[in-house]
């Protein structure tokens, strides 16, 4: 029964065809023909008779896919490899500095650039990167400031030792020394500083070796809160000049 219900639907679509090829023939010639073709059409449930060869589809007919893999499917948003968040933040971050205009004052009196390391991305471990500049100075060297700003934060810490961090005056990005061996006379919170101004001298207060005393200066952009110890990392090293 199932391979007489598919020669009957071959027969009606062979017909519907025929019409269609006569419509055509004697259409009007100064109008333009439309070809309309044809679905394939299956019958459900219905097999091509013993020894009939499968069933093409007529040129320009619909096609259905089912039961696509996964590799076929389109590629979803979620499965996008993601940009992560920090590096595309610092990337903003350093061209919002750069973009300032100014360049940054080298931190350590009497330091040239060109005596400088980027020792930015120097790993700190498995997990993380250094994310400053450490400038190698005998302690007591004075650290001095390195663009106009307040000073946001005095604080000491385990790791950083007699630390300072500076908001510049658009409070967007922040400047932190660290391993301090004290104070200039008179820093506090809230003073607002010029550039190369006394903030402190070299020490190796803090995690610093004490044979190599050194400042460990680091920027940051601060987030909307204006949180003086959260920032988006930015490599200093490009943005000084002497």
């Amino acid at each position: 029964m199932k391979w007489l219900l598919t020669l009957l639907a071959g027969a009606l679509l062979g017909a519907l065809t025929l019409f269609i090829y006569l419509r055509q023939v004697g259409h009007d010639p100064s109008q333009p023909a439309v070809l309309v073709t044809p679905a394939v059409v299956t019958v459900p449930g219905a097999a091509p008779a013993p020894g009939a060869p499968a069933p093409a589809a007529l040129p320009g007919a619909p096609v259905v896919t089912t039961d696509l893999t996964e590799a076929e499917l389109p590629l979803r948003p979620a499965q996008q490899f993601p940009v992560p968040e920090v590096a595309a933040n610092g990337a903003a971050a350093a061209t919002t500095a750069a973009a300032s205009g100014e360049k940054l004052r080298v931190p350590v009196d009497g330091m040239k650039y060109a005596q400088l390391s980027d020792n930015f991305d120097q790993p700190r471990g498995k997990e993380r990167h250094h994310e400053a500049l450490d400038i190698m100075a005998p302690k007591g060297t004075k650290v001095v400031a390195v663009a106009d700003g307040k000073i946001a934060k005095l604080f000491e810490s385990k790791p950083g030792g007699l630390t300072v961090y500076q908001f510049d005056p658009s409070d967007k990005m922040a400047y932190y020394y660290a391993h301090l061996d004290k104070y200039a006379d008179g820093l506090k919170e809230g003073a607002q500083v010029k550039r190369g101004d006394l903030i402190g001298y070299v020490g190796v207060t803090g995690n610093s070796d004490p044979a190599a005393p050194h400042l460990h200066f680091a920027v940051f952009e601060l987030t909307p809160e204006k949180q003086w110890w959260k920032g988006t990392p930015v490599n200093p090293y490009p943005l000084m000049a002497d």
